[in-house]
């Protein structure tokens, strides 16, 4: 299992688990249930951030029975405990359905078109409160042998509220949500974008789009982010002044396809995007968010799009040899506008003493096709490199503790180095200071040499002239530097880093790659002089907001 599965079981599981214990705690101990019960909803509330309405409907289920065999001890009577019990428990019950029918079909930032209030309060915790406060505040009535109508009132109070808020969704479905839509049209109109960035990808991959923004507002024309998925709204925001729409309907991403819309661009290849791609009218542009040898790189889904932006000339033959098929007149070779700002190499490795490498393996990927992960050697990695004397900054992809034993590996290698950083004073980078504070390319700038995996970093890190190894952890041999033709200029470190001496040798001192880094730059990164990476990508992309005659896809 996944971290980030087994993530998502623990925040499922907690407030269940904290829920039955209060139920059996008000059986014994009906003060200590209750204030379990407090803790229960708490836990609920602290883990989901808040939580729409229909969180932990099971959890609050269990607590609304302790609560109601509670009152059933305290001789209330049996219609206020019929009522009071039909009410806490048919809520939970219910919710799902009220959250559907009465959701907005959309969250904006930047932007001055919120949906409906009774909308609103379904996703930000409002509804959820209400339901959550009339299960507490039941109990403190049963608890405390309160009055029967404080036993009664808040969970008549949470069915009116949850009511109402079912009966404004029945209105706004049988409107088609014209009223709200029109307001995120409205609104969208008055911004005019030319634009728009599509990005649709899991949580925590916002830095595929942070890279693009500054390039992207370069342009100077007014764009907009879209997304269809919320839980990326608040990090995309965070990164842009620049409308953030997240939709939860075709109609309401019919809604955002405004007149001034000329392109669409995308950093990814995933599955959502082709919500957007229908929009025939529009020119639809790849950007990718890094290149590298992946086969995932050449994926036919590329033949969606009518550009495809490459940094090299290696990137189009990538297609070629995985047998996908796109016209010529598809490509546009732009360089990388992000490596103009890295640092160029200003001496030869060996002259670095202590030398600083680089430690950046990837992640172990959706597939095990595409598993290129070399955290499985990364003790031997590290070793090496501090019997070398070497200084390491360690930032693995942000992906890498995903699984298990990815986060197991990355918290050997951060206690490793912090006990070495103790006890030689070297000062290491590892954790949030490599991965939060310091920024991939800054990392890039304080190294001599860089040891990674097949992936876009090799290819970024040709730009600075510096030696640098990748991992083949398939065992492919004399065959890697064929299916990874980026290998050609590195030091191949074996699956098992059995040669990683030897590597270290060339890596750190006799260098003899150097010339053939400057030969595969050009083939990775374009023929373009660095100072006129932003330059070419500006041009390209300015012609897409004007070029009406896109050549036809295929399907």
């Amino acid at each position: 299992m996944s971290r980030h599965a087994a993530a998502d079981a623990a925040r499922a599981a907690a407030p269940a688990v904290l829920a039955v214990a209060a139920f059996l705690l008000f059986l014994l101990a009906p003060p200590g249930g209750y204030a379990l019960a407090c803790l229960t909803i708490l836990a609920s509330a602290a883990l989901h951030r808040p939580p729409p309405l229909g969180t932990d409907p099971a959890a609050r289920a269990v607590l609304a029975a302790g609560v109601l065999q509670q009152a059933a001890a305290a001789d209330y009577p049996a219609p206020v405990l019929l009522v009071t019990g039909a009410l806490l428990l048919g809520l939970p019950l219910v919710e799902p359905v009220v959250t559907r029918l009465a959701r907005p079909w959309y969250h904006a930032a930047h932007l001055p078109a919120p949906p409906g209030v009774p909308a609103a309060f379904v996703g930000n915790g409002v509804a959820w409160g209400v339901a959550a406060a009339a299960v507490l505040l039941s109990g403190l009535a049963a608890v405390t042998t309160g009055p029967a109508w404080a036993l009664l009132a808040p969970a008549v109070a949470a069915a009116g509220f949850i009511g109402w808020l079912a009966v404004d969704g029945v209105r706004r479905l049988r409107e088609s949500h014209r009223g709200e839509l029109a307001r995120l049209t409205r609104a969208l109109e008055r911004h005019r974008p030319t634009f728009l960035l599509y990005f649709s990808a899991p949580p925590g991959s916002a830095y595929q789009i942070r890279m693009w923004l500054p390039h992207l507002a370069q342009l100077g024309e007014p764009f907009l982010v879209v997304t269809p998925e919320r839980h990326n709204l608040a990090a995309v925001a965070a990164a842009t002044s620049a409308p953030v729409v997240a939709y939860e309907s075709f109609e309401a991403l019919d809604a955002v396809m405004v007149p001034s819309l000329r392109a669409a661009f995308y950093v990814n290849n995933g599955m959502h995007n082709a919500h957007c791609v229908r929009y025939t009218r529009l020119t639809h542009v790849q950007l990718y968010h890094g290149d590298s040898d992946k086969a995932v790189t050449a994926s036919p889904i590329n033949q969606l799009y009518d550009r495809v932006f490459v940094a090299g000339q290696a990137a189009i033959d990538r297609f070629a040899a995985h047998g996908v098929t796109i016209p010529a007149e598809r490509f546009r070779i732009i360089g990388r506008p992000q490596v103009a700002a890295l640092a160029t190499a200003e001496r030869p490795v060996r002259q670095a003493r202590p030398p600083v490498v680089l430690y950046a393996p990837t992640w172990s990927g959706a597939h095990a096709d595409s598993d290129y992960c070399s955290l499985p050697i990364a003790e031997k990695i590290i070793e090496a490199l501090l019997a070398r004397g070497a200084v390491v900054i360690f930032r693995p992809h942000p992906y890498a503790t995903r699984d298990r034993a990815g986060a197991a590996h990355v918290r050997w290698v951060e206690r490793r180095l912090a006990a070495d950083r103790a006890s030689s004073g070297r000062e290491h980078r590892f954790g949030p200071e490599a991965t939060e504070r310091m920024s991939l390319f800054a990392c890039m700038d304080r190294s001599d040499a860089m040891i990674c995996d097949v992936s876009s970093v090799a290819s970024d890190y040709l730009f600075t002239g510096k030696p640098f190894a990748i991992t083949d952890m398939r065992g492919e041999g004399e065959a890697f530097t064929d299916h990874f033709p980026v290998a050609r200029a590195a030091y191949v470190v074996a699956a098992d880093a059995g040669n990683l001496p030897a590597v270290l040798d060339d890596l750190l001192d006799a260098d003899p790659l150097q010339p053939r880094r400057q030969q595969l730059r050009t083939y990775y990164l374009g023929d373009i002089p660095a100072d006129r990476y932003p330059e070419a990508f500006l041009t390209e992309a300015r012609r897409c907001l004007t070029d009406q005659a896109r050549p036809a896809r295929i399907h």
